[in-house]
């Protein structure tokens, strides 16, 4: 089974806790402080392997946590940083944020890697907040919680040819003749629902991947039929077989030009860059009667309205053609680039954009329900979930940055007195007035 799509779940390792701790030596009566530091907790990494095809495994794991770090020791000792999780996707796979649908990378070669969640840091040891005036506090930080989200993977089927046509024009019988693929061949549309690969032997050392994609029809680019789960592969192929059935009939309200036409425009809509692509032209079906007439118009419409001298008939039922085709495409391989991908593709380092930043960010807001007042702030949320309050010391430290930060004085100014409920995140506090 091909499977080219899958959302799962990705969360980077919690940071380890810091610990409080004091030395405790015989000949150290008033030992001070000596808490360590919590680990970093592990990433989750996105890493290409050339040696997989399909995103078949994410079917049956869906959830990707990495390790926490350690906590930290005592004698200051730092906890052990946490390994990192490495997740293997084969190369072509586009990674988007399911929230914001933005493309977090865009994996294509080997060994390639994309951080998608972060670990996040180790709390800081009573060690850490020795001062002039403090000299043993009993304050550690909880480890801070990794970054977590929803991924969706697409892959782009990584393709040297795209086989192109309108639903059963000879493409998947094609596949089969040149290479040693077997895919699903019957006489109706839809019979590929999704791509087939093949590798392609020239003869003269040389080869190339073929793929088979499902069939196009009009209103492809708006997701008509199998639209974007089709398009979404002719992307990543060097070069475009458009394969044209010259057995349709009038009856069928089919003609083999105006295919070609409904085909390119579809392409293009879809993306227009894909217009410069080289794109060859061929012939299917020429052993049913009448074939030959129908190309002959076919030719000459292409000539006249769009300077396309080459035409490739083949029949894949008796192999007229097939082995002229086979070089052909292998000649054009040689002439062009490796990957002309249409979308430019960043440096691996640019990749890894999801790093963690300082929150410098210092504002809040406070808004009313009935008689509670809730203060909003990402700082504040992250600092109260870092904060053991089974701590004095901690607590009173928390209070002095609100302080600080000036959310007393708005409680006040919005009418917060003693025994006001006040609400940060999943946590509710009384408000105190200092005495």
């Amino acid at each position: 089974m091909f499977v080219d799509k899958a959302k799962i779940y990705v969360k980077g390792g919690d940071g380890g806790d810091g610990i409080v701790a004091f030395r405790r030596e015989k000949y150290v009566p008033e030992g001070g402080p000596a808490g360590g530091d919590g680990g970093r907790g592990g990433d989750v990494i996105f890493r290409v392997d050339e040696g997989l095809r399909t995103l078949m495994d994410f079917r049956y794991q869906r959830h990707f946590k990495a390790p926490r770090g350690v906590k930290g020791r005592n004698k200051s000792m730092h906890g052990a940083n946490a390994e990192d999780m490495i997740v293997r996707v084969p190369p072509g796979t586009v990674v988007i944020d399911d929230d914001t649908q933005e493309i977090i990378a865009d994996l294509t070669t080997h060994g390639q890697e994309v951080v998608v969640a972060k670990g996040g840091r180790g709390g800081r040891g009573n060690t850490r907040f020795v001062t002039a005036k403090h000299t043993a506090p009993e304050i550690a930080e909880k480890g801070e919680e990794g970054q977590e989200r929803w991924v969706i993977l697409e892959l782009k089927v990584m393709a040297d040819v795209g086989l192109v046509g309108f639903p059963s024009v000879g493409k998947s019988t094609l596949l089969s003749v040149v290479s040693a693929a077997r895919p699903k061949i019957a006489d109706y549309p839809f019979t590929t629902l999704t791509p087939n690969l093949g590798v392609v032997d020239v003869g003269d050392g040389r080869s190339f991947v073929m793929a088979d994609l499902p069939g196009l029809i009009e209103g492809a680019h708006q997701g008509v039929g199998l639209g974007h789960e089709f398009l979404r592969h002719i992307e990543r192929t060097r070069i475009i077989v458009h394969v044209v059935d010259m057995a349709v009939t009038e009856e069928e309200g089919r003609d083999p030009y105006d295919d070609w036409l409904k085909i390119n425009e579809e392409i293009k809509l879809y993306n227009a860059k894909l217009e410069e692509r080289p794109q060859l032209v061929v012939a299917s079906k020429m052993d049913i009667p009448g074939a030959e007439e129908k190309l002959q118009r076919f030719r000459q419409l292409l000539l006249e309205n769009h300077g396309i001298e080459e035409v490739l008939p083949i029949s894949a039922a008796t192999r007229e053609g097939i082995q002229e085709l086979i070089y052909k495409v292998a000649d054009q391989l040689d002439a062009i680039p490796d990957a002309p991908h249409v979308e430019e593709v960043p440096e691996a380092e640019e990749r890894k954009i999801y790093r963690y930043e300082e929150k410098t960010d210092t504002g809040f807001t406070i808004r009313r329900e009935n008689e509670v007042y809730v203060v909003e702030s990402p700082t504040i949320e992250n600092l109260l979930k870092r904060t053991q309050f089974g701590s004095h010391d901690a607590v009173m430290r928390f209070a002095r940055i609100m302080r600080k930060m000036g959310v007393d004085d708005e409680l006040r100014k919005r009418g917060a007195t003693d025994g006001t409920i006040i609400r940060i995140g999943d946590f509710e506090f009384e408000f105190v007035e200092q005495g």
